[in-house]
């Protein structure tokens, strides 16, 4: 094997999702964490949407292995996965079936129910139904994209809100929404690093819920690491996401988001392509676990590969 003094990792970041800011920076960290261990030859590519200015730019970087920093939709999704596999490079993060599959929520609560794992119930409706049925499902209830990360588009519908998903201007996630059972209690999170977890986070916001600002924006969460909960309930929380990550058949680093009601664990989804920023979950987990993040940046790298 090529020392990682030398061998040539190209981070792919950016791109043209909705959470392209964040990519950037989780991409400026990971390249800054590589080197930082003793990589010497680190490139970081801003990805275009044009495929064949992306596969040159890749193909003048000459990598070894590349460093899937993109969150979103084309990074996040399979996509760039499958252009990767063609040109069979290895990555880091899940492949692209798996990638495809966690991003597609419907699919995703599927595979987990098959599995034994609770998950909130949930309806799939058109934008028609939305707009003739009114309420899809008793109050609160929460709208997601079928297929965004990072809590876009996401919306809780409390009593007496007049929040209307699906006019025109307010909804340009498609033609279809997720509509499921909200549930309240605690916000809880586990990254899972391989085959092991890392640990339990509890996360706190004043915003109503973990939404796209709570996880990004300076101040917009808290988060205690480890949660305080009984043991019981964290080996139980951390042996729900190593299920969930296997049941959608990832590798490498994932985060799987929880919610508990006091009574019942319920996974929310499984993130394969977790946030590297300064106030990202995965990397404080792994701290607290005694890994750095050059170091979990380097295991990335060392455990990429292709499918086959």
């Amino acid at each position: 094997m090529t020392s990682p003094l030398t061998r040539r990792v190209t981070v792919l970041m950016g791109g043209f999702s909705a959470e392209r800011e964040v990519s950037l920076n989780s991409g400026a960290a990971a390249a800054k964490a590589l080197k930082d261990y003793g990589y010497q030859n680190v490139a970081v590519i801003d990805v275009p949407r044009d495929v064949p200015a992306f596969v040159s730019a890749l193909a003048e970087t000459k990598p070894d292995v590349v460093l899937n920093a993109l969150h979103g939709r084309f990074g996040e999704d399979g996509a760039i996965q499958g252009i990767l596999d063609i040109m069979g490079i290895p990555y880091s993060h899940s492949g692209r079936l798996s990638s495809a599959i966690a991003m597609d929520k419907p699919t995703a609560k599927l595979l987990f129910e098959r599995a034994g794992i609770p998950v909130a119930a949930d309806r799939v409706v058109t934008r028609a139904e939305m707009l003739a049925e009114g309420d899809p499902l008793p109050r609160p209830y929460v709208i997601k994209p079928l297929n965004e990360g990072s809590s876009v588009g996401v919306h809780i519908v409390q009593e007496g809100d007049n929040f209307r998903p699906f006019v025109e201007e307010d909804w340009p996630f498609g033609e279809n929404v997720m509509v499921e059972a909200f549930i309240p209690g605690r916000e809880l999170t586990v990254a899972v690093m391989g085959d092991r977890p890392l640990g339990v986070t509890e996360i706190f916001t004043d915003r109503g819920f973990y939404d796209y600002d709570a996880k990004y924006a300076a101040g917009g969460s808290t988060h205690q690491c480890p949660a305080d909960i009984p043991p019981a309930l964290a080996e139980e929380a951390m042996a729900l996401s190593v299920k969930a990550h296997e049941a959608l058949g990832c590798r490498g680093v994932s985060r799987t988001d929880l919610r508990y009601d006091g009574e019942t664990l319920y996974i929310l989804e499984v993130n394969t392509q977790p946030g590297m920023t300064g106030t990202s979950l995965v990397p404080e987990q792994a701290a607290h676990a005694g890994i750095s993040f050059p170091e979990l940046c380097h295991w990335m790298v060392e455990t990429a590969r292709c499918d086959s």
